[in-house]
């Protein structure tokens, strides 16, 4: 890892009408739009869903660190990430991000542990912890072997 402070820029423009375009150096070209409940097409990346998924890519990718470090064995991972948009007071902003974790482990595996390195990656997702809303995790490990799931929130 390179020292701290990072930076990351990323351009947004749009004309009157259309879709709103995002840029970033070596990156492809995003098109966004608002999301149906704003009144835009839903087919398209919007900020609300680009922000949930800047949190489940963060969990993912800082669960694949902690494991590596562990180590912890594992064979695949999901997150599904679930934001809530709500009125506060006069203020429309984010008050909840709900990560769904599907772990699974190979057999032999601690389900025990895989618990533990999912908790601490969600306690260091810089992402979420960058969020005002509070973020919740809930889990499910599935030993790969014999389909076993064991599950905690």
């Amino acid at each position: 890892m390179q020292g701290l402070p990072h930076r990351y820029s990323v351009t947004a423009h749009a004309a009157p009408e259309g879709d709103a375009f995002l840029e970033a150096e070596r990156l492809p070209l995003l098109a966004s739009a608002p999301p149906t409940e704003f009144g835009g097409p839903g087919d398209r990346w919007s900020p609300e869903t680009l922000l949930a998924a800047a949190v489940a890519d963060c969990f993912v990718l800082t669960f694949r660190a902690i494991a590596a470090a562990t180590p912890l064995p594992w064979v695949s991972i999901r997150c599904d990430v679930e934001g809530t948009l709500d009125r506060v007071g006069r203020v429309t902003r984010f008050t909840g991000m709900l990560l769904r974790a599907y772990l699974r482990i190979p057999e032999g595996a601690s389900a025990d542990q895989a618990q533990r390195v999912l908790t601490r990656a969600k306690e260091k997702c810089l992402v979420s912890n960058s969020l005002i809303s509070p973020s919740r995790l809930e889990v499910v490990v599935e030993v790969a072997a014999d389909g076993k799931k064991v599950s905690a929130a």
